[in-house]
Protein backbone atom coordinates (compact mmCIF):
# COMPACT_ATOMS: atom_id res chain seq x y z
CA UNK A 1 0.00 0.00 0.00
CA UNK A 2 0.87 3.82 -0.79
CA UNK A 3 1.82 5.78 2.18
CA UNK A 4 -0.92 8.49 1.13
CA UNK A 5 -3.68 6.09 0.57
CA UNK A 6 -3.88 6.25 4.17
CA UNK A 7 -5.23 9.67 4.81
CA UNK A 8 -7.68 9.24 2.36
CA UNK A 9 -10.32 7.96 5.34
CA UNK A 10 -10.88 10.85 7.00
CA UNK A 11 -8.98 10.00 10.37
CA UNK A 12 -5.77 11.15 12.26
CA UNK A 13 -2.80 8.94 10.92
CA UNK A 14 -0.59 7.62 13.69
CA UNK A 15 3.31 6.09 12.15
CA UNK A 16 6.08 4.99 14.31
CA UNK A 17 10.00 5.34 13.84
CA UNK A 18 12.37 2.84 14.44
CA UNK A 19 16.33 2.82 13.78
CA UNK A 20 18.65 -0.37 12.96
CA UNK A 21 20.83 -1.63 15.81
CA UNK A 22 24.45 -1.06 16.23
CA UNK A 23 26.88 -1.59 13.42
CA UNK A 24 27.92 -5.26 15.91
CA UNK A 25 24.61 -6.19 17.01
CA UNK A 26 22.26 -8.50 14.58
CA UNK A 27 19.79 -6.83 12.74
CA UNK A 28 17.04 -9.58 14.47
CA UNK A 29 18.09 -7.81 18.07
CA UNK A 30 15.40 -5.15 16.68
CA UNK A 31 12.59 -7.82 15.60
CA UNK A 32 11.63 -8.03 19.66
CA UNK A 33 10.95 -4.32 19.65
CA UNK A 34 8.91 -4.72 16.44
CA UNK A 35 6.64 -7.23 17.52
CA UNK A 36 5.57 -5.28 21.07
CA UNK A 37 4.86 -1.95 18.25
CA UNK A 38 2.78 -4.32 16.21
CA UNK A 39 0.25 -4.37 19.23
CA UNK A 40 -0.26 -0.96 19.09
CA UNK A 41 -1.76 -0.95 15.52
CA UNK A 42 0.15 1.82 14.12
CA UNK A 43 -0.61 3.26 10.51
CA UNK A 44 2.93 2.55 9.49
CA UNK A 45 6.48 2.25 10.81
CA UNK A 46 9.56 3.86 9.08
CA UNK A 47 13.03 2.73 9.50
CA UNK A 48 16.43 5.28 9.25
CA UNK A 49 19.02 4.35 7.15
CA UNK A 50 21.51 1.86 8.06
CA UNK A 51 24.00 2.81 10.33
CA UNK A 52 25.17 6.17 10.75
CA UNK A 53 23.84 6.68 7.43
CA UNK A 54 25.88 4.05 5.79
CA UNK A 55 25.03 2.30 2.62
CA UNK A 56 27.60 -0.70 3.31
CA UNK A 57 24.34 -3.02 3.89
CA UNK A 58 20.54 -3.56 3.17
CA UNK A 59 20.17 -3.08 6.94
CA UNK A 60 17.13 -0.45 6.64
CA UNK A 61 15.53 -2.92 3.91
CA UNK A 62 15.53 -6.26 6.34
CA UNK A 63 13.70 -3.99 8.60
CA UNK A 64 11.63 -2.74 6.73
CA UNK A 65 10.65 -5.80 4.72
CA UNK A 66 10.10 -7.95 8.04
CA UNK A 67 7.46 -4.54 9.34
CA UNK A 68 5.80 -5.16 5.97
CA UNK A 69 6.46 -8.81 4.90
CA UNK A 70 6.23 -10.41 9.09
CA UNK A 71 4.35 -8.23 10.66
CA UNK A 72 1.48 -6.95 8.34
CA UNK A 73 2.50 -3.21 8.67
CA UNK A 74 3.13 -1.08 6.31
CA UNK A 75 6.78 0.06 6.49
CA UNK A 76 8.47 3.01 4.59
CA UNK A 77 12.35 2.81 3.76
CA UNK A 78 14.62 6.04 4.51
CA UNK A 79 17.06 6.21 1.99
CA UNK A 80 19.56 9.70 2.09
CA UNK A 81 21.74 10.46 -1.10
CA UNK A 82 24.59 12.73 0.56
CA UNK A 83 27.14 9.95 0.10
CA UNK A 84 25.38 7.94 -2.88
CA UNK A 85 25.85 7.93 -6.92
CA UNK A 86 22.89 7.34 -9.13
CA UNK A 87 23.89 3.87 -9.45
CA UNK A 88 24.26 3.51 -5.65
CA UNK A 89 20.81 4.74 -5.11
CA UNK A 90 19.74 2.43 -8.49
CA UNK A 91 21.33 -0.26 -6.65
CA UNK A 92 19.19 0.33 -3.02
CA UNK A 93 16.12 0.59 -4.79
CA UNK A 94 16.15 -2.47 -6.97
CA UNK A 95 17.13 -4.14 -2.73
CA UNK A 96 13.90 -2.05 -1.80
CA UNK A 97 11.73 -4.04 -4.31
CA UNK A 98 13.34 -7.33 -3.09
CA UNK A 99 12.00 -6.60 -0.27
CA UNK A 100 8.99 -5.89 -1.34
CA UNK A 101 9.02 -1.89 0.10
CA UNK A 102 6.80 0.25 -1.67
CA UNK A 103 7.48 3.22 0.37
CA UNK A 104 11.15 5.66 0.70
CA UNK A 105 11.50 8.70 2.91
CA UNK A 106 13.90 10.51 0.30
CA UNK A 107 16.26 12.81 2.92
CA UNK A 108 19.53 14.50 1.96
CA UNK A 109 21.32 13.10 4.91
CA UNK A 110 23.86 14.58 6.94
CA UNK A 111 27.34 16.42 5.91
CA UNK A 112 30.07 14.25 7.34
CA UNK A 113 32.54 16.71 7.51
CA UNK A 114 35.56 14.06 7.56
CA UNK A 115 33.92 12.58 4.31
CA UNK A 116 33.72 14.36 0.72
CA UNK A 117 29.78 14.29 -0.62
CA UNK A 118 29.13 12.36 -3.95
CA UNK A 119 28.02 15.14 -6.00
CA UNK A 120 25.21 13.57 -7.93
CA UNK A 121 22.55 14.98 -5.31
CA UNK A 122 22.77 18.36 -3.89
CA UNK A 123 19.16 18.72 -2.21
CA UNK A 124 16.52 16.41 -1.40
CA UNK A 125 14.44 17.30 -4.23
CA UNK A 126 16.91 15.83 -6.41
CA UNK A 127 16.72 12.59 -5.04
CA UNK A 128 12.80 12.60 -4.95
CA UNK A 129 12.73 13.21 -8.76
CA UNK A 130 15.00 10.61 -9.26
CA UNK A 131 13.47 8.09 -7.16
CA UNK A 132 10.18 9.18 -9.04
CA UNK A 133 11.49 8.88 -12.48
CA UNK A 134 13.35 5.26 -11.50
CA UNK A 135 10.76 3.33 -9.70
CA UNK A 136 6.98 3.02 -8.92
CA UNK A 137 7.78 4.12 -5.26
CA UNK A 138 5.52 6.54 -2.70
CA UNK A 139 7.49 8.90 -1.94
CA UNK A 140 7.41 10.72 1.36
CA UNK A 141 9.80 13.95 2.26
CA UNK A 142 10.93 15.90 5.79
CA UNK A 143 9.56 19.04 6.75
CA UNK A 144 10.56 21.93 9.18
CA UNK A 145 8.31 23.74 11.34
CA UNK A 146 11.29 26.06 12.62
CA UNK A 147 13.46 26.03 9.05
CA UNK A 148 16.36 24.16 7.95
CA UNK A 149 19.05 25.10 10.15
CA UNK A 150 20.78 24.76 6.54
CA UNK A 151 18.27 27.19 4.92
CA UNK A 152 18.67 30.86 4.25
CA UNK A 153 15.33 31.81 5.93
CA UNK A 154 11.66 30.25 6.24
CA UNK A 155 10.50 31.35 2.32
CA UNK A 156 13.46 29.75 0.81
CA UNK A 157 12.74 26.78 3.08
CA UNK A 158 8.80 26.72 1.88
CA UNK A 159 9.96 27.44 -2.14
CA UNK A 160 12.46 24.26 -1.51
CA UNK A 161 9.57 22.24 0.15
CA UNK A 162 7.20 23.13 -2.51
CA UNK A 163 9.82 21.37 -5.20
CA UNK A 164 9.75 18.37 -3.03
CA UNK A 165 6.10 18.14 -3.51
CA UNK A 166 6.26 18.96 -7.28
CA UNK A 167 9.32 16.53 -8.29
CA UNK A 168 7.04 13.89 -7.10
CA UNK A 169 6.64 13.32 -2.79
CA UNK A 170 3.30 13.25 -2.14
CA UNK A 171 3.31 12.91 1.82
CA UNK A 172 5.32 15.01 4.81
CA UNK A 173 6.78 13.91 7.99
CA UNK A 174 7.97 17.23 9.94
CA UNK A 175 10.93 17.38 12.07
CA UNK A 176 10.50 17.11 15.90
CA UNK A 177 9.16 20.59 17.67
CA UNK A 178 7.90 20.82 21.04
CA UNK A 179 6.08 24.24 20.58
CA UNK A 180 3.09 23.59 18.64
CA UNK A 181 2.18 26.90 17.67
CA UNK A 182 5.42 26.69 15.42
CA UNK A 183 3.84 23.66 13.81
CA UNK A 184 0.54 25.47 13.00
CA UNK A 185 2.39 28.34 11.83
CA UNK A 186 4.28 26.47 9.47
CA UNK A 187 1.23 24.49 8.00
CA UNK A 188 -0.28 28.01 7.33
CA UNK A 189 2.33 28.98 5.31
CA UNK A 190 2.53 25.47 3.16
CA UNK A 191 -0.67 26.45 2.47
CA UNK A 192 -0.22 29.73 1.46
CA UNK A 193 2.31 27.72 -0.93
CA UNK A 194 -0.12 25.59 -2.33
CA UNK A 195 1.37 22.44 -0.82
CA UNK A 196 -1.62 20.12 -0.35
CA UNK A 197 0.22 16.78 0.74
CA UNK A 198 -0.93 14.99 3.70
CA UNK A 199 1.81 16.48 6.63
CA UNK A 200 2.18 14.65 9.62
CA UNK A 201 3.81 15.96 13.11
CA UNK A 202 6.83 14.65 14.33
CA UNK A 203 6.92 13.94 18.28
CA UNK A 204 9.59 13.03 20.42
CA UNK A 205 8.94 11.54 23.98
CA UNK A 206 11.76 13.54 26.69
CA UNK A 207 13.29 10.42 28.04
CA UNK A 208 17.00 11.68 28.12
CA UNK A 209 18.06 15.07 28.74
CA UNK A 210 21.38 15.21 27.35
CA UNK A 211 20.27 13.05 23.67
CA UNK A 212 17.05 15.44 23.56
CA UNK A 213 19.75 18.82 23.64
CA UNK A 214 21.80 16.57 20.97
CA UNK A 215 18.91 16.26 18.80
CA UNK A 216 17.75 19.92 19.07
CA UNK A 217 21.56 21.15 18.48
CA UNK A 218 21.83 19.17 14.92
CA UNK A 219 18.11 20.00 13.94
CA UNK A 220 17.58 23.67 14.87
CA UNK A 221 14.32 22.93 17.28
CA UNK A 222 13.43 25.15 19.91
CA UNK A 223 13.06 24.29 23.64
CA UNK A 224 9.78 26.21 25.21
CA UNK A 225 10.46 27.47 28.66
CA UNK A 226 7.93 24.93 30.33
CA UNK A 227 9.71 22.31 28.73
CA UNK A 228 13.02 23.45 29.92
CA UNK A 229 11.47 23.46 33.67
CA UNK A 230 10.69 19.70 33.37
CA UNK A 231 13.98 18.31 31.98
CA UNK A 232 15.42 20.69 34.74
CA UNK A 233 13.04 19.51 37.16
CA UNK A 234 14.08 15.77 36.56
CA UNK A 235 17.02 15.53 34.85
CA UNK A 236 18.41 13.77 37.69
CA UNK A 237 15.55 11.25 38.16
CA UNK A 238 15.58 9.15 34.93
CA UNK A 239 12.37 7.55 35.69
CA UNK A 240 10.28 11.09 36.44
CA UNK A 241 11.79 12.41 33.37
CA UNK A 242 10.26 9.61 31.18
CA UNK A 243 6.91 9.84 32.74
CA UNK A 244 6.81 13.79 32.55
CA UNK A 245 8.44 13.20 29.08
CA UNK A 246 5.28 10.89 28.30
CA UNK A 247 2.91 13.53 29.79
CA UNK A 248 4.25 16.82 27.67
CA UNK A 249 4.52 14.39 24.22
CA UNK A 250 0.75 13.45 24.71
CA UNK A 251 -0.27 17.19 25.78
CA UNK A 252 1.20 17.95 22.44
CA UNK A 253 -0.71 15.50 20.12
CA UNK A 254 -4.22 15.77 21.78
CA UNK A 255 -4.01 19.66 21.06
CA UNK A 256 -2.39 18.44 17.37
CA UNK A 257 -5.36 15.86 17.27
CA UNK A 258 -7.87 18.54 18.33
CA UNK A 259 -6.33 21.14 15.73
CA UNK A 260 -7.00 18.10 12.53
CA UNK A 261 -3.17 17.29 11.91
CA UNK A 262 -3.42 15.25 9.14
CA UNK A 263 -0.70 12.46 11.08
CA UNK A 264 1.37 12.00 14.31
CA UNK A 265 4.73 10.72 13.51
CA UNK A 266 6.21 9.06 17.17
CA UNK A 267 10.04 9.32 17.36
CA UNK A 268 10.13 5.83 19.77
CA UNK A 269 13.80 5.95 20.13
CA UNK A 270 13.63 1.67 19.84
CA UNK A 271 11.55 2.49 22.60
CA UNK A 272 8.32 0.42 23.32
CA UNK A 273 7.13 1.34 26.71
CA UNK A 274 7.05 5.27 25.59
CA UNK A 275 5.27 4.31 22.56
CA UNK A 276 2.87 2.17 23.95
CA UNK A 277 2.00 4.70 27.23
CA UNK A 278 1.46 7.36 24.35
CA UNK A 279 -0.60 4.97 22.13
CA UNK A 280 -2.72 4.27 25.33
CA UNK A 281 -3.05 7.70 26.72
CA UNK A 282 -4.94 8.87 22.74
CA UNK A 283 -6.30 5.63 22.00
CA UNK A 284 -9.86 7.06 22.76
CA UNK A 285 -8.81 10.26 20.56
CA UNK A 286 -7.58 8.06 17.53
CA UNK A 287 -10.71 5.93 18.09
CA UNK A 288 -12.87 8.94 17.49
CA UNK A 289 -11.56 9.90 14.57
CA UNK A 290 -12.42 6.73 12.41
Amino acid sequence: MKISELFNKGRTVLSFEVFPPKKDSSVETIYSTLDELKSLSPDFISVTYGAGGSSADDITAKIAGYIKGNLNIESVAHLTCVNNTKEDILSILDVFREHGIENILALRGDINPDVEPKKNFQYASDLVEFIHKNGDFHISGACYPEVHVESQNAAADIINLRKKVDTGATHLMSQLFFDNSLFYNFIEKTKIAGINVPIEAGIMPVVNKKQIERMVSMCGASLPSKFVKVMQRYENNPDALRDAGIAYATNQIVDLIANGVDGIHLYTMNNPYIAKKISENISSLLNNNN
